[in-house]
């Protein structure tokens, strides 16, 4: 998710994570239209105009995290508001597509269990919680799993395209649960929970427990 440098020194453009599997892969949980739509059109679409906008505002040579992080520090309030939603949208979208496999670890374990466990008392107490986190979010929006540096993991629901980065609660999601209509709208129409309850048998919890490693360092 990272803007970095190559070895010439110049800076390269954010880019859309590379998808695992087949758009088809991961039927009947998610179809391949709503994959190939929401991946390849609105996905692509943020990921677009996040880049002209990080380059208008002289922020591309830092990371989607740094940026933000920090859009206090952008005085254009256009470009401060449209960093906020297609930055947003760029990196939940990529941490969101990560997460899935046709063949998923159905849960997690070493240190993310443990603290899943302190934390939220159970993996079922985790899920349910995200889960009434994303079905209760109004509108569009998105439910997540967050970590501090200390490891304390948080479930919080965030409006558009926010997340607790770009609120400043200092917090790094690991996990994100879409809920916007264009997620789930051409399968499930207006059922909302139908579609939160798939999204559990394809998310691969090993991609969340390397999420929560990086995270903590």
């Amino acid at each position: 998710m990272f803007c970095e440098a190559n070895a010439k020194g110049d800076v390269t453009m954010f880019e859309q994570v590379k998808l695992s599997y087949d758009a088809n892969a991961l039927e009947p949980h998610l179809d391949q239209l709503t994959i190939e739509t929401h991946y390849g059109k609105h996905h692509a679409t943020y990921t677009k105009t996040f880049n002209e906008l990080a380059e208008k505002a002289g922020v591309a040579g830092k990371s989607v995290e740094e940026i933000l992080g920090s859009l206090d520090q952008i005085s254009d309030e256009t470009l401060r508001k449209g960093l906020r939603n297609q930055g947003g949208g760029y990196y939940n979208h990529n941490l969101y597509f990560e997460a899935f496999s046709p063949n998923p670890a159905k849960a997690p374990t070493g240190k993310l269990l443990e603290a899943i466990n302190r934390d939220c008392g159970s993996v079922e107490n985790c899920i349910d919680a995200l889960s009434k986190a994303a079905a209760g979010q109004f509108g569009s929006g998105w439910s997540f799993l967050s970590t501090d540096k200390s490891g304390k993991l948080y479930v919080s629901a965030s409006p558009n395209q926010d997340n607790p980065i770009s609120e400043g609660t200092g917090r790094t999601p690991i996990l994100a649960l879409d809920v916007w209509e264009h997620a789930y709208y051409l399968k499930y129409k207006n059922l909302r929970p139908d579609y939160i309850k798939a999204f559990w048998e394809i998310l691969d919890w090993k991609v969340i427990e390397a999420n929560y490693e990086k995270a903590i360092g």
